[in-house]
């Protein structure tokens, strides 16, 4: 035999390289420390199918460095390298050796060519709260939570807004109306202490409040007063008559709102209250974030005062539009210097003049006094958790202020409360502002809510239009995921507030009907209409199994349904629940708190195919695999479970933890044995299925 034929012979002899066996991330697992600081050495490993390759290499910037074998399990060989962490981000791939061929691996898995785009990436000295990662939040939209305290509703015509009075609702199912930014149906902190037992229950960790301080709207996403919570949810110690006569106009006028809100032992006793419960919160071992409204406020704020609700009250200066000569006259931007007294020529959010912007490059005074509510509200007799903030990306007047601000507003907040979590509202890409000295992580729209929904029910998340070619597409669903996880780097990615609805957008349920459309065209009442319960269910399956913090908006576990805003902010259904459904919230939420793999454990698709789709997480001993059915007929599948480390030597058994279809769902246990690593299970139809192992 000659020299090439004998060369030929070997390498037809030689099994092929297992790609798919081939694999590495951020987890603690394969990066120890996972948060790194400068000057700590770092173990990174890589795994690969049993002497199925020749040489693994770390390949980090201009340095290469060869990887020792450094244990043999379950078919796997696990190769490892150490290198110290700089002061500089870290980026690295592997360079896998098989034969004549190489090839690479890196964010996306394996290449045949280099893409320094895409390479694994580490920021030294950054790290995010350990109590975020994971954690199941709870947003509550206070005003439509709980009626605890009857006595502080805001009442009809206690002053006007928006073209209209505000109106106290006594109908708590009532439909929210089209304009209903004025409609209060009484909510408050009062009813959020009574529902603790039922959030507890429920196994919630992490309370999310939308605004909570002095604001004329329901939503509070125009701040009258940062300083204080609004005595309409917190409490009211001193009041008067004084409601609005029809036709007045006037919120000078508007005692009673005037009484309430600019009150000091009014204020003052809601934000005891508040910190009363806070440390309730904390006594039952749960936590809780605010909703930082800082890029704007609001027309009524004590710092415009529009309304001249502060004009003649004692101890507060004039507004900025009341008078040129105010102190706060810088915060704003005024266009027109000529208009005082009352100048109404100030910048306005997106050209809203009850939402002046604020206009920190002109007022250091603004910038510091922001820093300083950053830091009052985590700081003694508060403590709250962090922040959520709203459109954090539009604050200032350019991209490079915004970065600074959001750098000082991290040292502040930290400074007070190191354990505060920095949460910021974003779409698009928040990769500039994740590098370890901003925000700890987002609202995650593009790596969970966004591809969840197209791929579950075709519906964009507004329910504004349908997608046929992306209802059930889960090679989109695949691609659009790892695009957007790389985006947030290991650290924001599991801590990332996954939601399946909130106050922005349709409720989830309401998108399981595949049905386009707003309240003004096709009425309340289609909200509800041909909804499909279990697709619902297989969307919770995989929010409760899903890389980040999965965060119920209040109602979703009771099957509240609703177009976008203002319909997706229904009163929470007290005595009206779909028990089965918050049942199912319940126990998957069990099933999310009982396996600590699914809040740190790696990512790995299996299978897919239409409307069909698996993945597992796993460690090196843990594994949790999930099977999605979103087809109407049922069907049996193959999974590759040895791509999560299951052994294919033997025999291995899964226990089936839970399982949904289109009936109802299932607590009862089930063994399905990987014969040779591969299981084959039959599913229904709408059906979820999560299995899991630990050896």
């Amino acid at each position: 035999m000659n020299r090439i034929n004998r060369m030929q012979y070997i390498m037809n002899m030689r099994p092929v390289l297992n790609k798919e066996a081939l694999f590495s991330d951020g987890t603690p697992y394969y990066r120890n420390p996972a948060e790194p600081r400068t000057g700590e050495e770092i173990s990174i490993r890589f795994r690969t199918q049993r002497n199925n390759v020749d040489a693994v290499y770390l390949v980090a910037g201009d340095r290469k460095i060869g990887m020792t074998l450094e244990k043999t399990e379950k078919g796997f060989d696990y190769y490892v390298a150490k290198i110290r962490m700089g002061e500089d981000v870290l980026r690295y791939h592997f360079e896998i050796l098989f034969g004549w061929v190489t090839c690479y691996y890196n964010c996306q898995g394996v290449c045949m060519e280099k893409d320094p785009h895409w390479d694994f990436e580490v920021y030294p000295n950054w790290s995010t709260p350990d109590w975020i990662k994971g954690a199941v939040m709870y947003q509550i939209y206070v005003d439509r939570f709980y009626n605890g305290d009857p006595t502080n509703d805001v009442e009809t015509a206690e002053y006007y807004y928006i073209g209209d009075y505000s109106v106290r609702v006594n109908d708590w199912y009532k439909i929210p109306a089209a304009m209903g930014v004025r409609e209060f149906y009484g909510g408050d902190l009062a009813g959020i202490r009574e529902k603790l037992d039922y959030l507890q229950n429920l196994g919630v960790e992490v309370i999310y409040l939308n605004p909570v301080f002095v604001s004329p709207s329901n939503h509070k996403y125009d701040c009258q007063d940062y300083e204080y919570i609004d005595p309409h949810i917190g409490k009211i110690v001193r009041d008067c008559d004084g409601l609005l006569q029809h036709g007045d106009h006037e919120n000078a006028h508007a005692a009673k709102y005037i009484r309430r809100v600019t009150d000091r032992e009014n204020l003052e006793a809601s934000n005891q209250l508040f910190a009363e419960l806070v440390e309730e919160i904390h006594r039952r071992g749960m936590k809780i974030i605010l909703d930082g409204v800082f890029n704007h406020c609001g027309s009524f704020n004590k710092w415009m005062d529009r309304e001249k609700i502060y004009e003649n009250q004692e101890g507060y200066p004039k507004g900025a539009y009341v008078s040129g000569d105010s102190p706060y006259r810088n915060y704003f931007d005024f266009k027109e210097d000529h208009r005082w007294p009352y100048n109404p020529s100030y910048d306005g959010w997106w050209g809203h003049d009850t939402l002046p912007k604020l206009n920190y490059e002109a007022s250091d005074d603004l910038y510091r006094h922001i820093l300083e509510i950053g830091r009052k509200w985590v700081s003694p007799p508060y403590n709250v958790d962090g922040w959520r903030l709203d459109v954090a990306a539009d604050l200032g007047h350019s991209n490079e202020f915004n970065h600074k601000f959001w750098k000082d507003f991290r040292d502040a907040v930290r400074s007070a409360n190191p354990n505060a979590v920095i949460l910021a509202e974003h779409y698009g890409n928040p990769e500039g502002w994740l590098q370890g000295d901003e925000w700890d992580t987002v609202m995650n729209y593009d790596a969970f809510m966004e591809p969840v929904t197209w791929f579950l029910t075709g519906m964009e998340k507004h329910s504004d239009e349908y997608q046929d070619h992306l209802y059930g597409n889960s090679e989109v669903f695949i691609s659009s995921m790892n695009a957007h996880m790389r985006a947030l780097h290991m650290s924001s990615l599991y801590s990332a507030m996954n939601e399946l609805s909130n106050h922005d957008h349709s409720r989830f349920l309401t998108r399981t009907n595949r049905r386009v459309g707003r309240v003004a065209h096709v009425g309340a009442e289609a909200a509800s209409r041909d909804i499909n319960p279990a697709v619902m269910r297989e969307a919770v399956v995989m929010q409760m199994t899903w890389p980040g913090s999965p965060t119920i908006y209040y109602g979703d576990e009771a099957g509240v349904c609703g177009f976008t805003d203002p319909d997706n902010r229904r009163t929470y259904p007290w005595g009206r629940e779909d028990r089965q459904m918050i049942d199912f919230h319940r126990d998957m939420i069990s099933v999310h708190k009982r396996y600590p793999v699914l809040k740190n454990g790696s990512l790995k698709f299996l299978w897919n195919d239409f409307q069909g789709l698996c993945y597992g997480r796993f460690s090196f001993c843990d594994q949790v695999i999930v099977i999605i059915n979103n087809q109407e007929t049922e069907r049996d599948v193959e999974i590759a479970a040895w791509k999560t480390g299951i052994s294919r030597m033997n025999d291995t058994v899964l226990e089936r933890v839970i399982l949904s279809d289109r009936n109802g769902y299932t607590r009862e246990p089930r063994q399905y044995t990987a014969k040779a690593g591969v299981v084959n299970i039959h599913m229904p139809a709408y059906g979820a299925v999560v299995l899991y192992h630990h050896d």
